[in-house]
């Protein structure tokens, strides 16, 4: 008999379980409560598609190697119509410093570190209409899940399928399994907890608000020459970066720390986004109104939160029959770009591990165990660093306050030790994009001895000696952009003590 499968959302999440279900001959079926993307291609798709489900669906996202490499494994036709529709690829080769480009010697696994760039409207329309295609998955748009069918069968809970409204009428779906694409609020976890379910959660405010902002190049015009200037950057009171998109499309994000009132406040305007753009060395060139204008209004996002879900705490299932993906499970901050690649990895375990077993107990158990062992690291190592970055931003609003002696000598080792030697070194760039792209475990560079010797040897040599490689500033202090914008830079460091004393 064949498997029926039930996915709640057509969002990456969705599509990702549906492409790595569909191989397996099961019967899947999407029920998404948004309506399908308008006709046409993919800017008709960015200006029209209406997605309430998906609140940050017109922000900057990142799609790393991890994720093209399961394309490029598993739905090599789909990574063609991918770069069909005007999705871009950036190889390693492409993030080389200038002065390595010339040098350059390809080596086996260069390849692996090939990334996509490209707007996620772009992303699921093509998405949708390849899992579309597959002959054994129906893809439901319009549906509300009202919430799945649980019921305790010798005290055990059981998804025995969904709820759902449909034209305005409302009918049971009866299925073999569950698998929750729900996103962040998603309806079974509620559901699940009013059953009475054991799910075990654990979660940090991210401390930080993006706002984002898309371009387009006029005609004749296209991305500004290279220069010293990386398109990213972190000031302590807001971080930067530019994002390569499809079709002439790019974007910029600026995420500002929570603290920092004043600053998120001023940033939605149009005119203080522009001018903190302007700033920035490594964007102006790009957001020149002579090589490019605004597409969109500047669109914020908050309420970011890092959650983790353990579906079977201390190895005993909560539920059986439902297995939860994405947001539904785990949530990062999107500074990461991470998230598209999360729902990835999930999607292939959960095929996996339903393909080993029948037994929906050990389903949940070894999904959750092998979700944990590829994805927790990078979970733990994103919210050391969110709090790290937000303690910086609390510190950062004193105008005041003057660094130690032993805090300028290790951010100068960090700047110009193994920030050069990481530039200087294609092999220590390797490792590092590496990490960042999810391929290897993060802080592995750091943890290996190697990298301290090459970064002392950089370090030693002095700023002159590094001149090629040394990273320029990439922006002005918190004091000269509030000057530049207009700003107090002390009612935020005025309003925290407040709340202090």
């Amino acid at each position: 008999m064949v498997e029926r499968v039930a996915v709640i959302g057509a969002g990456i999440g969705g599509l990702c379980t549906a492409l790595a279900l569909a191989p397996t001959g099961r019967e899947i079926t999407l029920f998404e409560r948004d309506p399908p993307p308008p006709e046409g291609g993919p800017e008709e798709a960015f200006d029209h598609w209406g997605r309430r489900g998906v609140g940050h669906l017109r922000h900057s996202h990142g799609f790393l190697a991890r994720l093209r490499g399961i394309f490029a494994r598993e739905h090599p036709k789909l990574l063609a119509e991918l770069a069909d529709a005007g999705v871009r690829e950036i190889s390693f080769a492409d993030s080389l410093p200038e002065p390595l480009r010339s040098t350059y010697s390809p080596r086996p696994g260069d390849d692996d570190l090939a990334a996509f760039v490209a707007r996620r409207t772009t992303v699921e329309l093509v998405m949708r209409a390849y899992v579309e295609r597959q002959p054994n998955v129906a893809l439901r748009s319009g549906v509300f899940v009202k919430r799945p069918i649980i019921e305790r069968v010798d005290e055990q809970l059981v998804a025995k399928g969904l709820a759902i409204e449909e034209d305005g009428q409302e009918h049971e779906v009866l299925v073999d399994l569950v698998v929750d694409s729900g996103g962040r609020n998603s309806i079974a976890i509620d559901a699940l907890c009013q059953a009475g379910a054991r799910i075990v959660e654990e979660g940090e405010d991210c401390a930080i608000l993006y706002y984002t902002r898309f371009y387009r190049f006029r005609d004749g015009q296209d991305e500004p020459p290279r220069s010293p200037h990386g398109g990213t950057g972190d000031l302590g009171y807001l971080k930067f970066g530019v994002f390569r998109a499809d079709n002439h499309t790019f974007s910029v994000t600026i995420a500002v720390p929570e603290v920092e009132q004043t600053l998120r406040t001023a940033v939605l305007h149009p005119e203080v986004f522009e001018s903190i753009c302007q700033a920035l060395p490594g964007v102006a060139p790009w957001t020149d109104p002579a090589r490019s204008e605004p597409i969109t209004k500047v669109l914020g996002m908050g309420d970011l939160m890092s959650r983790w879900r353990e579906f079977a705490p201390d190895g005993k299932a909560s539920v059986l029959g439902l297995l939860p993906i994405g947001d539904a499970m785990v949530r990062t901050n999107p500074l990461y770009g991470r998230g598209c690649s999360f729902a990835a990895v999930e999607a292939h375990i959960l095929r996996d591990v339903i393909e080993a077993t029948a037994d929906p107990a050990e389903r949940l158990v070894r999904y959750s165990a092998e979700v944990k062992a590829a994805l927790r690291p990078f979970y733990d190592d994103m919210a050391a660093q969110d709090r790290a970055a937000a303690a910086r931003a609390l510190r950062g609003l004193d105008p005041n306050r003057r660094a130690s002696w032993t805090h300028k000598l290790g951010a100068s080792f960090v700047r110009d030790g193994l920030t050069v030697a990481v530039r200087s070194d294609p092999d220590l760039l390797r490792q590092a994009l590496r990490s960042f792209h999810m391929l290897e475990l993060p802080m592995k560079l750091q943890s290996q001895p190697m990298t301290l010797v090459k970064g002392l040897a950089a370090w030693s040599r002095g700023r002159a000696a590094n001149a090629a490689f040394q990273p320029p500033r990439a922006g002005p202090d918190r004091a000269e952009m509030f000057a530049r914008l207009s700003l107090s830079t002390t009612a935020d460091f005025e309003r925290v003590r407040s709340l202090a004393a």
